[in-house]
């Protein structure tokens, strides 16, 4: 028989200033893995960090456990405690990460990859309120402020707070694949996967009394994936005219009504590349791309890769 997997240790890294919610997110998402994934806490010294609510945090281990990682979380900080450097103890707990393990930062705990130096020439993010911020002190590092995660290479950052969950199971969908992550997002009462970016939550002006929403339409597109919706046939459903309908879609989904159902469609050819055999150009045809090249063009602006080496990497995982 197959040995049992061994499960991946992941190390989250508590600063001075955490907050409690994305501090515990880790470990309530990954340890809900059906036990893939070891989840452990640090300081950068051993010590016990003030947090940003009014208790303090103290932890089993110190910096030291960082260098026996697969995945290191860097969880979010109050913007008080933002700098352009780090103390010398995080600096140096930092330099304990072995090279080949994965960063993932949530919320503000971008500010300390990009202060360590690690998000120079790559894509990120971070909270929306802070991006203005985060451009004057790293300008090496390529800021998204629009979406709610970054995959780049080994480095994840997430947007704020509560997007901390939307990276921990995209990374339990990378590692094991959507039926499992999806698993864990019913145990922890979660959406598996949400739709749009950053640009939803932005502040911005209130609808007026009784403006009318778009999620019933987007509600009946998800049932007709296969048909070629067009932005009238939304529109026509929602009974709002085009620039209406146009404009208060991208108010609530931070996305263009044709980009949304793309992404729609990509995100259910990539569950039937897992959970099935079917050819690519069948799987095109059931989620709306009109032929299997088409799939293999969004597919690969979405995520890098062609649909048979996405289905060899989950079958792999699976295994």
């Amino acid at each position: 028989m197959p040995r049992p997997q061994r499960p991946e240790r992941v190390v989250v890294l508590a600063l001075d200033g955490v907050y409690p919610f994305e501090l515990g997110m880790p470990s309530r998402i990954l340890g809900a893995a059906d036990g893939r994934y070891e989840v452990l806490t640090c300081t950068a010294d051993g010590r016990p960090v003030r947090t940003e609510a009014d208790f303090t945090v103290a932890v089993d281990h110190g910096p030291e456990i960082l260098a026996t990682a697969g995945t290191v979380v860097v969880a979010a900080v109050t913007p008080s405690r933002i700098t352009a450097g780090l103390p010398a103890e995080v600096t140096a707990a930092l330099a304990l990460v072995p090279p080949s393990a994965r960063l993932l930062s949530i919320c503000t705990g971008a500010f300390v990859l990009a202060a360590a130096g690690l998000l120079d020439g790559r894509r990120a993010t971070t909270h929306w309120q802070l991006t203005d911020v985060f451009r004057q002190m790293f300008p090496r590092v390529t800021l998204d402020p629009d979406v709610l995660f970054v995959h780049d290479g080994r480095i994840l950052t997430s947007a704020g707070a509560a997007s901390g969950v939307d990276v921990c199971l995209h990374l339990i969908r990378e590692d094991h694949g959507s039926e499992l992550a999806n698993a864990v997002a019913r145990r922890c009462v979660v959406p598996p996967f949400r739709d749009g970016g950053q640009a939803q939550y932005i502040e911005q002006p209130v609808p007026r009394t009784g403006a009318a929403s778009t999620a019933a339409t987007r509600a009946w597109a998800l049932e007709r994936l296969d048909e070629q919706l067009t932005l009238a046939d939304l529109a026509a459903h929602a009974g709002m005219s085009l620039r209406t309908f146009a404009r208060r879609f991208d108010d609530e989904v931070g996305l263009s009504p044709g980009r949304w159902l793309i992404q729609q469609r990509v995100t259910r050819a990539r569950h039937l590349l897992e959970s099935s055999d079917l050819p690519v150009d069948q799987i095109a045809g059931r989620v709306g791309f009109a032929t299997g090249a088409s799939l293999r063009r969004h597919l690969h602006a979405a995520i890098g890769v062609s649909p048979q080496a996405y289905r060899r990497t989950f079958r792999a995982a699976a295994r």
